[in-house]
C-alpha cells in the first residue's frame, strides 16, 4: 500500500496544519487536520481490505510484421473500485497510447468481469511475450492505492509477411511443383476418369472445375470445398532446407516463408531444416502455423551436409544476396516474386488474403 499524488497532498496539509496549530492554536487542527486524517484512516482501510482481483489473459493470436492485434485482459473484482491496470509489451511490439514500454489505463472496475482491451501492433520478427499485468487499486478518495502483480504472460509470434510468388512469370517453382506432385496453378486434372476421395478445403490455385458447389451451398459461411480424386488426393512432399550468415536473418525468413506457403498453396506436404529445428513433411492449417512459429525464430547458422543432401530446395543468404537452388538451377529469391498484391497469412482463417481477391483467385 502507498500514498497516490492525492495522497502525499493531503498529508503534505496535514503536516502543515499541525505546524500551524503551534503558533495559531488547536482550532486550526480541529478544523482542517481531523477530517483529513479521518479520510486517510478510512482510505487505508478500505485499501487493506481490498480483495485481489482475478485476471485471465485471452490468447493472441500470431501475424506478420506490421499487422495489428487486440489484446484483451479480464479482470475480475468483488465490488466496484477505482484501479489502474498497467500491461507491459515486450521488444518488437508496440503500443499506441504506451507508458513505460507498455500501457496504463485508469478505470472503474465493476462488480464481476472486466475486459480490458488495447491495440498492439507487431513490430518485429520473433517470439514476444504480451504482459505481465499489474492492478492498482484506489480507495474511494483516490489517496491510496495497493498493488497486485500478476506473472502471467501471452505468448506471440511474429513472422515475416509472406510475398507472392505466383507471378513472378519465372517457371522453375512451378515446374518443381509439377514433377514433386503438387496440384500446381491451373492444372486440372481429367476427373472423369478418377475416382473420387474427398473434400477439402479450398485452397488459392485450386481449379474452380474442382470446387464441390453443393457442399458450398449448404454452408452459411459460403466456405468452399474443392473435390479430391484418387490420382491426386495424396500429397507429395518437399524439403526445404535454410542457412544464412549472421545479419541476413531477416532476410532469409521473409523467403523461407514464402516459400513454404506457395508450397503447401500448391497441394505439397512441406518439411523444413534449418541450424536449429527439423519439422517433418505435413499440410494444412496446424503444420502451417508450426512453419511460420519456427521461421518467426530462425537465427543464423549452417546446416549439416546430411539435411542438404536431403533438401528439394536451399535457401541461402549472405552478403551475395537471398538464392533459391534446387536440382541444377539457382536463381535469386527477388527473381521468383511476383507480389501482384500484399499477402498476408491469416492463422484463424488458415489462409492468406490472396482468397479474398476473386480475380487474384481466377
Amino acid at each position: 500500500m502507498r500514498l497516490t499524488l492525492r495522497g502525499w497532498t493531503a498529508l503534505a496539509v496535514v503536516g502543515f496544519s499541525v505546524a500551524m496549530s503551534w503558533q495559531y492554536g488547536p482550532r486550526a487542527l480541529n478544523a482542517v487536520v481531523t477530517p483529513l486524517v479521518v479520510v486517510l484512516v478510512a482510505g487505508a482501510v478500505m485499501v487493506i481490505r481490498s480483495d485481489r482481483p482475478t485476471v485471465r489473459r485471452r490468447p493472441v493470436t500470431d501475424g506478420p510484421i506490421g499487422d495489428r492485434r487486440t489484446v484483451t485482459v479480464d479482470v475480475e473484482s468483488d465490488r466496484s473500485t477505482s484501479a489502474t491496470v498497467r500491461d507491459a509489451v515486450g521488444d518488437g511490439l508496440s503500443v499506441t497510447d504506451a507508458v513505460d514500454d507498455g500501457l496504463a489505463t485508469s478505470t472503474t472496475l465493476e462488480a464481476g468481469t472486466n475486459a480490458i482491451t488495447y491495440e498492439l501492433r507487431l513490430e518485429e520478427r520473433g517470439a514476444h511475450d504480451v504482459g505481465p499485468v499489474s492492478v492498482a487499486v484506489r480507495d474511494a478518495f483516490g489517496l491510496l492505492e495497493r498493488r497486485f502483480a500478476y506473472e502471467e504472460t501471452t505468448p506471440i509470434h511474429v513472422y515475416p509477411r509472406p510475398r507472392d510468388l505466383r507471378g513472378s512469370g519465372d517457371s522453375h517453382l512451378q515446374s518443381l511443383v509439377e514433377s514433386t506432385g503438387g496440384h500446381g496453378t491451373g492444372v486440372d486434372l481429367d476427373h472423369d476418369r478418377a475416382e473420387f476421395d474427398r473434400l477439402r478445403e479450398y485452397r488459392r490455385g485450386d481449379s474452380l472445375r474442382d470446387v464441390h458447389w453443393k457442399s458450398a451451398a449448404k454452408r452459411p459461411d459460403g466456405e468452399l470445398f474443392v473435390a479430391e480424386y484418387a490420382t491426386d488426393a495424396g500429397h507429395e512432399t518437399v524439403v526445404v532446407a535454410a542457412e544464412c550468415s549472421p545479419g541476413y536473418e531477416d532476410d532469409l525468413a521473409t523467403a523461407v516463408a514464402s516459400l513454404a506457403t506457395f508450397f503447401l498453396e500448391s497441394g505439397l506436404q512441406v518439411g523444413l531444416r534449418t541450424d536449429a529445428d527439423s519439422l517433418q513433411p505435413e499440410a494444412g492449417r496446424a503444420h502451417h502455423r508450426n512453419l511460420l512459429r519456427t521461421i518467426a525464430v530462425l537465427e543464423s547458422g549452417s546446416i549439416s551436409d546430411g539435411d542438404r543432401d536431403e533438401a528439394d530446395v536451399l535457401v541461402t543468404a549472405d552478403e551475395r544476396g537471398t538464392r533459391v537452388a534446387s536440382g541444377d538451377w539457382e536463381l535469386p529469391f527477388e527473381r521468383l516474386v511476383g507480389d501482384r498484391y500484399e499477402r498476408t497469412f491469416d492463422p484463424r482463417r488458415g489462409r492468406s488474403n490472396a482468397d479474398d481477391n476473386t480475380e487474384a483467385v481466377l
